[in-house]
């Protein structure tokens, strides 16, 4: 090849590269000018959301020096709460003082990652910063923070390394709210932003790809944290994350907390929940049972949601050993059947005292929970079921007409976690619009009155415990220890059974009784409901029935009161 050849080859080749680099450079002009658009900012593409919900299934951390003393991170801070009532346990200068005790020499980020992908898990999000303003990472805003701490290690960013390494989804949880900084809610709030925004900055400049930020304003309103320039910066250095709804703007997804939300298929939802009681580490605190987690899950990807699920590790930096079993438990059983989990949709069929519906191309899986008689009947569907079978292991028997779809399973085949069954169509699923199945609790939308209802609002009123939907509830005053629920039935019916789903689990002793005339009588009594009670009694006709709580540690609150015909 001749000198001339040569060159005209080489200008041929940086020409193609030029032309490549510039098309390259266009088009990051081009997502950085879409964000830049009015409102672009504030919502991530649909693509990244999608891809966020068809995880279904993340691990949230809440740690800190706080786990020295056992209490709540954050609200066990005592001193002034500006922007909030109340006051912590610890005295506010000791718990400001504990990171300078603390040395969780057995931190390891590759072990907690394990424990997250073990659980069948596919991302993590860590708190970062709480209400009590301690900062987990190097941040060069604040000398209160871990490397100032004697364990002086930046765990965001060992988190960080551990995630991308085995490739696990990463998030960091931050609070805007301040207890810890002094202009937080002052004349001097806006140096506050200044900082808010400049910490925001570190961790989505200097940690790689992160894929959520997960705030937790308390209410809080955009204008004060100044939340659209906080986005717009957000997204500017890391275009690919997705952001909750606790910055005061809607964002990418709702956050129902420590509860399982109501089905909603046309806004993305995460339930946060604690495994155990407490957000941080408290010493043998009770923690949910294998069934209690399965049945969460089931119920939040039911109703089309991701479960976000809490640890709170230990002051040696371990999470502690007995949850680690009980998060291996989970990923065993999805395992098996996580094909019925990740990547699907909730429904058709809305999630009840049954159990749930998940569905993913021309599949429904079938969550049976609670068995309500020998057969499981379900509303009809506008397309053809051409097979069936458990993915749970046996057989089942599925009978489709144009009324209804009879799903009977020996007692041999069902299972006590949960029973999945499988729906080949002969069609999309996704076509299906959502339905729900008849009650088949006697007191579902009955007259109903209560001693008490939480403000005296709409949204906590005693009917709430009689709609069949886990999402929503009666409530009661902070402080209340007694009260009682009380349903008119109408006329006298037989039932033989009753069901009950408390939060919080706050009820220390009740009664449950009926009458006819002015005279109650008690039929049955415990210390203890929880969040799936169940009675079973000889048949008794009533028209009233009453839930009597005798004694509360505080405003005790009913998810679901169920009353339950005896079986033919």
């Amino acid at each position: 090849m001749s000198k001339n050849e040569w060159s005209k080859c080489l200008l041929v080749v940086y020409l193609a590269l030029a032309v490549y680099l510039l098309a390259g450079c266009s088009a990051e002009s081009a997502d950085a000018a879409s964000l830049k658009e009015p409102g672009n900012y504030l919502k991530a593409s649909e693509q990244d959301i999608q891809q966020w919900q068809e995880m279904k299934f993340g691990l949230f951390i809440h740690w800190g020096p706080v786990s020295l003393k056992g209490t709540e991170i954050g609200w066990s801070r005592g001193g002034e709460r500006r922007g909030r009532s109340g006051k912590g346990s610890i005295p506010a200068k000791i718990y400001d003082n504990l990171y300078k005790q603390f040395n969780p020499v057995k931190f390891n980020a590759d072990e907690w990652v394990q424990v997250a992908k073990d659980a069948g898990m596919k991302y993590l999000v860590f708190t970062s910063k709480h209400h009590d303003g301690f900062s987990m990472f190097d941040s060069k805003l604040t000398d209160y923070k871990i490397t100032n701490s004697p364990f002086k290690r930046d765990v965001v960013k060992e988190l960080a390394d551990a995630c991308h390494k085995a490739g696990l989804r990463l998030g960091y949880y931050y609070s805007p709210v301040d207890w810890y900084h002094p202009d937080y809610r002052t004349e001097n709030h806006s140096r506050y932003i200044k900082f808010l925004h400049g910490q925001l900055r570190e961790i989505c400049s200097n940690y790689g790809k992160i894929d959520i930020i997960w705030f937790d304003g308390l209410g809080g309103s955009a204008k004060d944290w100044d939340s659209e320039n906080l986005f717009r910066m957000i997204r500017q250095l890391q275009p690919r994350v997705i952001i909750n709804n606790r910055a005061g703007l809607p964002a990418d997804h709702d956050t129902p907390e420590q509860r399982i939300g109501k089905f909603q298929a046309d806004r993305p939802w995460e339930t946060c929940m604690t495994i155990c009681r407490q957000w941080a580490w408290k010493p043998n605190d009770e923690m949910k049972s294998l069934k209690q987690c399965i049945h969460t899950l089931v119920r939040a990807v039911g109703g089309d949601g991701n479960l976000l699920f809490n640890v709170g590790p230990m002051p040696d930096g371990r999470i502690e050993p007995r949850q680690v079993e009980r998060l291996k438990q989970m990923g065993a059983w999805l395992k098996k059947h996580g094909k019925s989990i990740y990547g699907t949709r909730g429904g058709p069929f809305m999630p009840g005292a049954w159990g749930a519906s998940t569905h993913k191309g021309h599949t429904i899986y079938i969550h049976v929970l609670d068995w309500p008689d020998d057969a499981l009947t379900l509303p009809p569907i506008p397309k053809k079921i051409v097979m069936s079978s458990l993915l749970t292991g046996g057989t089942a028997n599925v009978r489709q007409t144009e009324e209804a779809i009879e799903i009977a399973v020996p007692e041999t085949y069902r299972h006590d976690l949960n029973t999945v069954v499988v729906l080949k169509l002969d069609g999309p699923a996704g076509e299906i619009s959502p339905r729900a199945l008849p009650s088949a609790s006697l007191a579902f939308a009955k007259k109903v009155k209560a001693s008490n209802v939480f403000q005296n609002t709409a949204a906590h009123s005693p009917d709430k415990a009689l709609d069949d939907d886990p999402a929503t509830r009666w409530a009661t005053d902070y402080g209340v220890k007694q009260a009682w629920l009380e349903v008119d039935l109408g006329k006298p019916v037989t039932f033989n059974r009753v069901k009950i789903s408390e939060a919080y689990e706050r009820v220390r002793g009740f009664e449950l009784q009926y009458r006819n005339t002015d005279q109650w009588r008690t039929f049955a009594a415990g210390t203890k409901i929880g969040p799936e009670y169940t009675k079973q009694c000889e048949p008794i006709t009533a028209r009233y029935v009453r839930l009597n709580i005798l004694d509360a540690a505080e405003g005790p609150t009913i998810w679901e009161f169920q009353l339950l015909a005896p079986k033919d």
